[in-house]
């Protein structure tokens, strides 16, 4: 630890329940059956939280060779050719790898007919089947609207001024103010398909203006955040400052909880605002203070 003064000098809330957390979860949408962690395997990058998560929740860590559907209902084989319905699904691969038969028919890493047991009602699946809509560049412009519309409320946090060049007055203000503005590319993640007005040269900024007039449903553009700085200790061993961002954690079943710790992620380039693992990025451990 860099800092062993962190937990003697202030109070720090303990984040230790999130497997808790998630073990409520699970059982409060529990369909019957039992809980398991669904995960690509040992050579997935996360594996070992696959199976760290799956041990402390009391769940059983699967992967789709353990389970098979019938008539309608979700199975788990045992090692002795038994079967154990399965209530709860929390699954750590993406949706369109979920089940080959709805999807994907190439992957190999799905259960066969999990989306008609998920449809008849006979199992839970976390998160849900379509749960990262929300996570497509291109609906993030309309969550406010959602929220106004859906819920009659005006949204607590507001989201980064965006632009989607789809409609022509937000297209004719990403063409005017390009330079000054960050674009993203609506079918990348991990922090591809981004890059800053600033950073560009007049002819690349022309180039820009050219494929986005052509293709303005492709992307999105926002006004440049000036993330907070945070101390990170470098790899020479002192103490710099980087951008970061911060990611929730939060659980809804019967209600709704927010974890007291989250992802601190943060950029190890000093020019840089991209603070994605993909693009060299690392994490910072994330306490909350206790307000006693």
């Amino acid at each position: 630890m860099t800092s062993p003064d962190v937990f003697h000098d202030v109070s720090v809330v303990d984040n230790r329940n999130y497997a808790s957390l998630l073990k409520d979860t699970m059982d409060s949408v529990n369909c019957g059956g039992i809980n398991v962690i669904l995960t690509p395997g040992r050579y997935n990058a996360a594996y070992f939280e696959h199976s760290y998560l799956a041990e402390r929740t009391g769940a059983v860590l699967v992967q789709n060779s353990d389970l098979f559907v019938e008539n309608n209902i979700l199975y788990m084989r045992d090692y002795q050719g038994g079967r154990t319905r399965v209530g709860t699904v929390y699954r750590r691969i993406s949706d369109e790898y979920l089940d080959p038969m709805t999807f994907v028919p190439e992957s190999l890493i799905g259960v066969p007919h999990i989306m008609d047991a998920y449809r008849a009602g006979n199992v839970a699946i976390m998160n849900a089947p379509g749960n990262g809509v929300a996570d497509d560049k291109g609906i993030y412009y309309f969550v406010p609207k959602m929220i106004k519309y859906y819920l009659g409320e005006e949204p607590i946090l507001k989201n980064a001024p965006t632009y989607l060049p789809y409609y022509e007055e937000d297209r004719k203000y990403v063409l005017d103010h390009l330079e000054t503005l960050v674009v993203k590319d609506v079918s990348e993640a991990g922090g591809y398909g981004v890059v800053f007005g600033r950073d560009m040269t007049k002819e690349q900024l022309a180039d820009w203006r050219t494929l986005i007039t052509e293709q303005s449903r492709r992307f999105i553009a926002q006004e440049v955040i000036d993330f907070i700085d945070l101390d990170i200790l470098s790899d020479d061993g002192t103490t710099v400052p980087r951008k970061a961002d911060l990611r929730a954690f939060v659980l809804s079943g019967e209600t709704t909880k927010v974890w007291a710790s989250g992802l601190t992620r943060f950029s190890r380039n000093p020019d840089s605002f991209v603070v994605n693992s993909s693009q060299g990025g690392g994490f910072k451990d994330t306490w909350v203070l206790s307000q006693d």
